[in-house]
């Protein structure tokens, strides 16, 4: 085994630091300088991750395009001009992949995936930033119609099914939600608000007393226990939709929620990786859905709990990120998928979003709280 590897795992075995200065800007450098290089390793200027054992893989145009927001804002937060170029070749080559319904494919380059919704309005984010950065209209042109396919294919009972991953109904479109309810304001739209609005009552008809949602994981074997990614997708998407709408529900749906992973963060100092209906915990802690409680817990840090929440977090994932250093070279300052990093989700991989959402936790504890 290659010895970088092989002190990289060992690093993983290691107990987490819990009471350490955590220099922000420095993790944030290093996050973004792994987003970087993910651009940097292929024949287009998507994202790609990559794998310890099959290196790079190919461009993933999702995630590309929710990349975005963060290489913008973390360009203008470190003034550093280089994410900033990097999100207009990311926006440039996402405009190059559109399909002609409007949509953006599932997965990942070269898997020939239909169009997929959730897929879809990640890429809206990218485009609606980078609107907002340049003032372009073919970004929100380009958004539009990507709106307008997503609102076609929604179902009757306000979800997406056929034209989503396997098939089924999911709450985390709350995450497809907050994008829509912007394209509206941005394009005056107002049946893409509605779309969403349609999309939200079914989700909070999804909401168990306790807080935890049913139908919130990304497989259908293991929708009894989601996993905290797809979780945090959902709750998230909540949190931003009531933002963008003045309407306390979908905050007071995902607070529930978010208490209640707090606590038991602050309880273990961990999170397991997927949580039942009973809150119940199995499987190693997956570094993405940490990171984007961090950004939900910064969202609603005036809630008890949520600040230490956030701040203890962050001392954890980047404690984690620190121990990149000992691996390859090309994954300084990245996130394992998991942790340990033989964990089941993105195993042995440093997924570029996980990567994307510990920069935006970094920026969020640090004041910038911009719709993503």
């Amino acid at each position: 085994m290659d010895e970088r590897i092989r002190g990289l795992m060992l690093a993983h075995w290691r107990t987490p630091s819990v009471d350490v200065a955590v220099d922000h800007d420095q993790a944030l450098r290093d996050a973004v300088g792994y987003l970087l290089r993910a651009q940097e390793q292929g024949q287009d200027d998507g994202l790609r991750s990559y794998h310890l054992i099959k290196g790079w893989g190919s461009s993933y145009p999702e995630t590309t395009g929710y990349a975005i927001p963060t290489l913008l804002a973390a360009g203008a937060h470190l003034n550093w001009n280089e994410p900033k170029e990097a999100a207009k070749r990311a926006a440039e080559w996402l405009l190059s992949v559109q399909r002609p319904d409007g949509g953006w494919q599932g997965g990942r380059v070269g898997e020939e995936r239909p169009s997929i919704v959730f897929n879809t309005a990640q890429v809206i984010r990218g485009m609606l930033a980078m609107h907002a950065h340049t003032g372009e209209a073919k970004y929100v042109e380009s958004a539009l119609r990507a709106g307008r396919w997503i609102a076609s294919v929604q179902d009757g009972d306000g979800a997406w099914r056929a034209s989503n991953f396997l098939g089924v109904a999911r709450v985390y479109d709350t995450y497809v939600d907050a994008p829509l309810l912007h394209l509206a304001h941005v394009t005056g739209d107002k049946a893409l608000g509605q779309a969403a609005l349609r999309n939200l009552e079914w989700v909070l008809s999804q909401r168990h007393p306790n807080g935890w949602f049913a139908n919130a994981d990304n497989t259908t074997e293991h929708n009894a226990r989601p996993i905290t990614h797809t979780v945090a997708y959902t709750l998230d998407g909540l949190v931003e939709c009531s933002m963008h709408t003045g309407d306390t529900r979908y905050r007071e749906a995902a607070l529930n929620a978010a208490l209640e992973l707090a606590e038991l963060f602050l309880e273990r100092g961990l999170l397991s990786g997927r949580y039942d209906r009973q809150w119940r915990g199995s499987e190693h802690l997956i570094t993405t859905g940490c990171a984007q409680l961090a950004i939900i817990w910064s969202r609603l840090e005036n809630e008890q709990h949520m600040r230490e929440a956030r701040d203890r977090m962050i001392v954890l994932l980047t404690d984690i990120q620190a121990r990149s250093s000992v691996g390859p070279v090309v994954v300084k300052g990245a996130m394992p998928g998991s942790f340990p990093l033989w964990g089941r989700y993105e195993k042995f991989a440093f997924p570029n979003w996980g990567t994307k959402y510990l920069a935006d936790a970094l920026l969020c504890a640090q004041g910038q709280l911009p719709a993503f």
